[in-house]
């Protein structure tokens, strides 16, 4: 797993506004993107509520750890863009499969199909696009 800082260096005395990191498509990325996301947002001093971020990138990483078992051979990988601007946060999750988001309703009864639900009552604006490896999916705060 690549873990970046979100710190400056001496050379930048303002804080960078885009980190990118690459999380093992297993269970425990999750947790690393909310604590990213946390840290990022808290470093650039964005005014989102850290509880909405933290439960919004871990909806998209799990979904995409979920899915992304139609990639190809070879290490897994969900690729994390956090960047924050104007005052606001947009964070993308990569992964290898094609296949955009499908927003559903889930049963009463269901153990999961709710975190899309989630995104979209939650964020400002999410969707998804096509990448050369893939897809990414989206939300802003």
């Amino acid at each position: 797993m690549t873990v970046m800082a979100i710190r400056p260096t001496q050379e930048s005395p303002s804080p960078p506004r885009d980190h990118r990191a690459q999380l093992p498509a297993d269970p425990r990325a999750a947790s690393e993107a909310r604590r990213q996301v946390r840290a990022a947002v808290r470093y650039w001093r964005l005014p989102v509520d850290l509880d909405v971020a933290a439960l919004l990138v871990s909806e998209l990483v799990t979904n995409a750890v979920t899915h992304d078992e139609r990639a190809p051979d070879g290490p897994r990988r969900v690729t994390l863009a956090i960047r924050g601007s104007g005052g606001r946060l947009r964070v993308d999750v990569h992964d290898a499969s094609p296949e955009p988001p499908v927003l559903t309703g889930a049963s009463d009864c269901a153990e999961g199909g709710r975190g899309l639900f989630l995104v979209d009552s939650l964020a400002d604006s999410w969707g998804s696009y096509r990448t050369a490896d893939g897809k990414a999916v989206f939300f802003i705060l």
